[in-house]
């Protein structure tokens, strides 16, 4: 049977208990475990056990230099279910001065931003799939800026989200 979705994912971060009160503020994940050094974070729409590992390596850690001076993965993506809920989190990313981009790419809308240690992290709301017009398909290609107001005047503030959202 092939891979179905993203469990979890585990970052190395300088500081856990400031991730950790980032992540809780930004998001609103939950600490489901922790240890010395080390806590789990489960986003507060999700079943799986966790959505977050944190490992901290301590103040001294270098900038991750994936993506300019090495490989390495340039940034998880989480969904929301409406465009009034993505509005919110780019109200809150904003004021925590985390806020990096805001991208419409068509068939999604999506908020980029950087956590405490400036590993960067992706909010978007998907389409659904009954409102996926063949404009919408067509300017897949083209990456605008994102206008929230705009999509929920188009979309609708409350309308689900589209074929990745989980219920």
């Amino acid at each position: 049977m092939p891979v179905q979705r993203l469990n979890h994912a585990v970052l190395y971060v300088r500081d856990v208990a400031r991730s950790v009160a980032f992540y809780a503020e930004a998001l609103g994940f939950r600490v489901v475990m922790e240890f010395p050094g080390a806590a789990f974070l489960q986003a507060e729409g999700s079943s799986n056990d966790h959505d977050l590992g944190l490992f901290q390596i301590g103040p001294q850690a270098a900038a991750s230099g994936a993506g300019r001076t090495s490989v390495g993965l340039y940034h998880l993506a989480w969904e929301v279910d409406t465009l009034a809920e993505l509005e919110r989190i780019s109200t809150k990313l904003t004021e925590l001065n985390s806020l990096v981009g805001a991208s419409d790419h068509s068939t999604t809308k999506a908020l980029y931003a950087k956590d405490p240690d400036g590993l960067e992290f992706e909010v978007s709301w998907l389409v659904p799939l009954s409102l996926l017009s063949e404009d919408i398909i067509n300017a897949k290609s083209a990456i605008k800026p994102l206008n929230i107001a705009r999509e929920k005047e188009r979309f609708g503030a409350e309308t689900r989200g589209g074929v990745g959202v989980s219920v």
